[in-house]
């Protein structure tokens, strides 16, 4: 370092160290100046900006180089060679051109040491490219250290002067400070390198005529330095003040961009990306600009837009068509949306070449609301004045049509476009009479007519409905409104459909929709006529009650349009087979009822065989034949009855008969029916008292396993004892109860008795219940077993509830959905009488049945008949591999058991193992069975 200082002070001409020192200054900060305006320019103007920076500061730094050279006194003559002077200023502004442009086309940090070290590289290569330009009696040598030490101070101060260059948004003490580095890189290099030379005297003389003389290349070097050092700062002044202006004009501009708060106004780059944010597009948007800034716009869009490339599309069209702009949801930051109108407009540069966007996007969700709901009003209204089911016509005081309606010209029949505003009141008249009288008197006097019925209607100020008839069978209601100006709107309406609707209506109100054949109502009423006439006349009325037979199988298996086809076809046949003084009407499903008004029996058998013949002879329906047939019940007025009520109830007792007849298909009231009905009534009265009277017990039926002979638990039975009648088989009573309902108070007490009785055994046997169909049917039923288990306290598993298919056959669905509820209990479900009835393996199918319990009609006969054996194999077979034990009812014998036991049956019950009885038997018998 001393010998450097010693070097600078000593053998260096201190006047033209300070001019070159001036001069590296000067072409230093011209350079970074022009560097920094080529930053922020863009295409040919940035090449343009770089190429005045390094040619600036090459010709500088070269000229800082000999002007340094021409202060440095060896003390020997010396001088310097033109062509190496030349290639070092060539290398000098080259190297340090290129330098800076990779520092400013290329971005991040590696770029800008790159771009330091080949300014430094430019910088090395001159001075020594330079030094081997000298001239002078001797030879030159380098000390390596100094030299290396050049090299590194000049990569250094030239690197870290780039870096304060090329900060974002530089600032002068920016300026100044890369101003300041970047020449110290030069000064240290050389007076650094200078101090690496050592001279040793040579004899070799100096040519002169190939030197540049020392005398000249002072003032040419420093004239030619301050000459391109004037320009360039000139320019880079121009340049400043430009920077500064376009800087106030932007600051002003965004100013005013920011000042507005109801616009999202924003720039984007060339590839779409956000560069700036203003307060408007805040505010709409909800991104501040430091969250938004640098991302890309589509993330206004939604993800089906940007899967569909609509961003791309924006930018595409706005490059291609000069414009962009659309209406569109636009999406904020927390995911809302707002319909928005954007407006996209490319920018470019001076040379044309694109710099990026500027987006325009305004929130228009109300104005489209608003647009939205006006047209949407406007398209009601015209939708409700066409599709009005009136004809609608606005007249002004001077009655010509303002308005009409399609529905006005379709009324009265005008030709498409006939109608048209501006047309008087009379001309329209004119013209629709014209549609359906061909007679011009005729016509005129019709059209005179109207035209002054409608006048006087509108001078009185009438309002009140007028109805018109035309020849064509229409029938036309007007309305006149007048309006506070003399204007008037009238409405039409076609009421032909209303009028035919209502004798419709009236029809339907006496005569069945499906048949057309009279109701209850109506036949009623002939009924009463009919026995009015007889008492008159002396004659005999007779009433017919008739069931179509198996109708509900032929809805079930048919489906229930081909149910209605066939009440369809047996009303037509039956009505096309009436006489004089015989009816036929439909009360209701499949029940039908006749009278016949007559004097003599053969015409009544003659009816009732006409009636059977239309009933029974067969129909076709969508490729199979049905024979329906049905069940007739007669009643005769006046020996049977004598007032309507009492004659069709009658009736309906004979028909009950003929339906539980084998052999009848017609039955003749009989007193007798009456005496069982009311027997049927008086038990059912007697039902509904037996809970309260304590009439009822419950008799326990024992089963038992096959194999081992284990008690497995009870089937409860119940028993009616009647203060009167006696003991009533359940066969007897349980239908009636069932019928008219007293079974659900029947049945919870047997389910609580049951369960309560079944709770206070030592041992886990378990209690075996039936559910009739009314119970099942019942929708509290599910609750009610597990409102008495919890009661009772009986263990769930404990209990299980018997039904028979035909239980479950009304309503599968909702049946095996309530099982389903009570089997989540704990509860066992068993299906009955499994073998006979509707017994299906969709059932055992549709739900997992706990338990299979063979009807004791099969147990009867598996000793002699090998069909019923090979049933009960076959339903074993079945139960086994479903997984579900077999129970066998009606066990009387021990061959009957034993043969159970070959089979492999489960369980078994029957007179053979146990008789029902009351469980205090029960016990009795086992305490002495213990006993003995």
């Amino acid at each position: 370092m001393l010998y450097i200082l010693t070097c600078l002070t000593v053998e260096h001409d201190l006047r033209l160290v300070l001019l070159a020192a001036l001069i590296c200054f000067l072409s230093c900060y011209v350079a970074v100046v022009l560097t920094q305006r080529a930053l922020v320019s863009g295409g040919a103007a940035r090449m343009l900006w770089l190429g005045a920076a390094g040619a600036s500061s090459g010709f500088g730094i070269w000229a800082t180089h000999f002007i340094a050279m021409l202060a440095y006194d060896p003390g020997m003559e010396m001088g310097f060679l033109m062509e190496p002077t030349l290639v070092s200023l060539g290398v000098a502004i080259v190297v340090t051109a290129a330098g800076l442009g990779v520092a400013t086309y290329v971005s991040g940090l590696s770029a800008v040491l790159a771009g330091g070290l080949l300014l430094a590289a430019g910088v090395t290569s001159m001075h020594y490219i330079g030094m081997s330009a000298v001239e002078l009696p001797g030879t030159l040598f380098f000390d390596k250290t100094y030299v290396a030490a050049s090299v590194v101070s000049a990569a250094l101060f030239s690197t870290l002067g780039l870096i304060c260059c090329l900060r974002p948004a530089p600032r002068a003490r920016d300026r100044a400070l890369a101003t300041s580095l970047i020449a110290l890189g030069v000064v240290s290099l050389h007076f650094t390198a200078m101090a690496a030379v050592r001279i040793e005297p040579g004899l070799m003389p100096v040519n002169g005529q190939t030197m540049l003389s020392t005398g000249i290349m002072v003032p040419l070097i420093a004239i030619v330095a301050f000459s391109l050092l004037v320009a360039g700062l000139t320019a880079a002044v121009f340049a400043r003040q430009a920077e500064m202006t376009a800087s106030e004009n932007t600051r002003r501009f965004s100013m005013l961009l920011q000042g507005v708060k109801d616009y999202a106004i924003y720039m984007l780059d060339a590839d779409g990306r956000v560069a700036n944010w203003n307060d408007g597009a805040e505010r709409k948007m909800g991104f501040t600009a430091g969250e938004i800034v640098g991302q890309h716009f589509s993330r206004f869009y939604s993800a089906e837009d940007r899967a569909a490339g609509e961003p791309e599309r924006a930018l595409r069209i706005a490059r291609e068509q000069g414009k962009f702009e659309t209406e569109g949801w636009c999406y904020r930051k927390d995911g809302s949306r707002f319909w928005a109108n954007t407006v996209m407009d490319p920018i470019h540069d001076t040379s044309g070449d694109l710099v990026g966007y500027a987006n325009i996007t305004k929130d228009i969700t109300q104005d489209k609301a608003d647009a939205d709901r006006l047209a949407e009003v406007t398209k009601n209204l015209d939708l409700a004045l066409e599709n009005m089911s009136q004809g609608l016509c606005l007249f002004d005081k001077d009655e010509r049509l303002l308005l009409a309606n399609r529905r006005y010209s379709e009324i009265f029949g005008f030709p498409e476009g006939g109608i048209k505003p501006g047309m008087t009141l009379r001309e329209i008249i004119d013209l629709g009479v014209a549609g359906f009288l061909s007679d011009p008197e005729a016509r005129q006097a019709r059209a005179r007519d109207i035209y002054a019925r409608r006048r006087a209607a509108l001078q009185t100020r009438e309002v009140d409905a007028i109805v018109e008839k035309f020849s064509r069978g229409v029938s036309v209601q007007l309305y006149h409104r007048i309006l506070p100006d003399g204007s008037w709107v009238a409405t039409y309406e076609d009421v032909s459909e209303r009028l035919r609707s209502e004798e419709q209506i009236s029809f339907l109100a006496r005569h069945d929709s499906l048949t057309g054949l009279p109701n209850r109502a109506s036949f009623n009423d002939r009924l009463e006529a009919d026995l009015l006439s007889a008492r008159r006349s002396g004659g005999k009325v007779a009433v017919i009650a008739i069931d179509l037979d198996k109708f509900k199988e032929i809805n079930d298996t048919r489906g229930h349009a081909a149910g209605d086809e066939v009440l369809a076809t047996l009303s037509r046949r039956m009505q096309a087979s009436l006489g004089a003084n015989e009816t036929i009407a439909r009360l209701g499903g499949d029940e039908f009822a006749a009278s016949k008004r007559f004097e003599d029996m053969t015409e009544l058998t003659g009816f009732i065989q006409r009636l059977e013949t239309c009933l029974s002879e067969q129909i076709r329906i969508d490729g199979y034949d049905i024979r329906p047939g049905a069940s007739l019940g007669v009643a005769i007025y006046p020996q049977d009855a004598d007032n309507i009520g009492v004659l069709l109830n009658n009736a309906d007792l004979a028909m009950y008969r003929a339906k539980e007849a084998l052999t009848q298909t017609v039955c003749f009231y009989e007193v007798s029916m009456d005496e069982a009905a009311r027997r049927r009534r008086l038990i059912a009265n007697d039902l509904w008292q037996a809970v309260r009277r304590d009439e009822l017990e419950l008799h326990y039926q024992v089963q038992k396993a096959v194999h081992t002979g284990e008690t497995l638990g009870y089937e409860v039975l119940l028993r009616w004892h009647h203060p009167v009648r006696g003991t009533i088989p359940p066969s007897d009573f349980i239908p009636i109860a069932e019928e008219c309902g007293a079974i659900l108070p029947i049945g919870e007490w047997v389910l609580r008795e049951a369960c309560r009785e079944a709770a206070s055994w030592e041992n886990a046997h378990k209690i075996a219940v039936n559910l009739s169909p009314v119970q099942l049917g019942n929708a509290d039923v599910a609750d009610l077993v597990q409102r008495v288990l919890q009661e009772t306290g009986l263990d769930p598993r404990r209990l299980e509830l018997e039904i028979t298919e035909s239980t479950i056959i009304g309503d599968k669905e909702r049946a095996l959905e309530t099982l389903r509820r009570i089997k989540a209990f704990g509860v066992t479900i068993a299906i009955d009488d499994f073998g006979t009835g509707y017994s299906s393996l969709e059932t055992l199918r549709s739900f997992p049945f706990d338990k299979i319990k063979l009807d004791r009609s099969f147990m009867s006969e598996v000793e002699s008949s090998p069909e019923a054996k090979a049933i009960i194999r076959a339903i074993l077979a079945l139960g086994h591999t479903l997984r579900v034990p077999v129970l066998a009812e009606g066990v009387e014998t021990r061959n009957q058991l034993d043969i159970l036991l070959d089979e492999g049956c489960d369980e078994a019950q029957g007179y053979f193992l146990g008789r029902p009885m009351p469980m205090e038997r029960i016990r009795a018998a086992r305490k002495a069975s213990e006993a003995a």
